[in-house]
């Protein structure tokens, strides 16, 4: 960790409004160290964070992403004369020479927002909080739906179920350790066989041209979005995964964490369920504010992003067990396994759901 003389001079490269009084941790992220830094004199505060730069390699790619979504976000809060805009989208602090919004030293890549005052997040998943989530990762959608220039993807094939479908096929036919040789194995992967082919249709659908991709945020928690102290909701942030997607992504991806009664890797399989309440919270306040963008296709297909997600969770988590756990850590040899098992019953719950099994909304 940097010492707080070599924090303040990484801080004092970008185009601040005056001398640095403090440098300090901020949040628990689990992706970029994040600290906090006060101005002398000054009121205004602002964000330093190092970008991890295993998980976003192109750091220029993931700056201008960012760039052009909170430049976009703000021309559209200005034209329909919304009020306190600076708390309603991040703003992006530029190095003091030069037009880039990254600096990078020995210590790697950094970059720099202005912190929005007076503002919290929330970490407790309930229908009241998925229902502002919902709305707010809708909302963002629907601003960026006519953003002028393709952007980049900063992880590559991120949501691709084909590509992890080809991943647990490698791994399978490799297999790395001798795990295949487990009775457990054969039945999970006998049953995630049985869906492959539908839980790709979303890629067969985009090739075609029968559904769209968007600009998505990709990484749809609750303490991705600020609210106000009376809980209105501010600004969506934590901006890095926002690339073209389908919608599915933003849909399925909190609902697979947000849904499930229990952690994504807690043994007590038999606990696991998906909680209708939380889904139909979030997909309330989805729909009221990306209803008016998206096509009868992507509607018609919410349940079915509700079951990729857990399906998708666990084939990397099943692919990652039998190649021996090189991706996700462990904490016990079969954590990998306990965390397939889990999915595999979340998935297996919304299967026997009236959402999946009507599959009318």
């Amino acid at each position: 960790m940097e010492s707080r003389k070599d924090l303040v001079q990484i801080a004092g490269q970008f185009a601040i409004a005056g001398a640095v009084a403090a440098v300090e941790p901020l949040g628990k992220g689990l992706i970029n160290d994040t600290f906090r830094v006060k101005i002398e004199g000054q009121p205004t505060e602002y964000v330093l964070q190092r970008i991890n730069n295993a998980i976003f390699q192109d750091v220029e790619l993931l700056q201008h992403n960012i760039e052009v979504v909170t430049s976009h976000i703000r021309g559209k809060l200005v034209a329909e004369g919304a009020d306190d805009i600076d708390r309603k989208v991040l703003t992006v602090v530029p190095v003091k020479d030069g037009n880039k919004s990254w600096y990078k030293d020995d210590s790697g890549y950094w970059r720099m927002t202005v912190l929005i005052p007076d503002s919290v997040t929330k970490d407790e998943v309930n229908p009241e909080t998925s229902y502002y989530t919902g709305k707010a990762i809708g909302k963002f959608e629907q601003q960026l739906v006519d953003v002028p220039e393709t952007l980049g993807e900063t992880i590559p094939d991120f949501h691709n179920m084909e590509l992890r479908s080809r991943q647990l096929k490698e791994a399978v036919a490799k297999d790395a350790v001798g795990r295949m040789s487990e009775p457990e194995v054969q039945e999970i992967l006998a049953f995630l066989n049985e869906y492959d082919e539908e839980m790709c249709k979303a890629e067969r659908l985009y090739r075609e041209g029968k559904l769209p991709k968007r600009i998505c945020h990709c990484d749809p928690k609750v303490n991705n979005i600020l609210f106000d102290k009376d809980d209105n909701v501010l600004c969506v942030i934590d901006l890095d995964t926002v690339m073209p997607s389908f919608i599915f992504s933003d849909f399925g991806d909190f609902l697979r964490t947000a849904a499930n009664t229990v952690a994504e890797d807690d043994p007590a399989i038999e606990k696991v369920a998906f909680r209708m309440d939380i889904y139909e919270a979030f997909r309330k306040g989805y729909l009221e504010s990306a209803g008016s963008f998206l096509t009868p296709i992507e509607i018609e297909n919410l349940p079915y992003a509700a079951a990729l997600f857990p399906y998708m969770q666990a084939v990397r988590f099943f692919a990652d067990y039998i190649n021996g756990d090189t991706y996700y850590k462990i904490q016990y040899p079969e954590h990998n396994l306990v965390r397939t098992r889990n999915q595999v019953a979340l998935f297996k719950s919304i299967l026997k759901s009236r959402i999946y099994n009507s599959k009318q909304e």
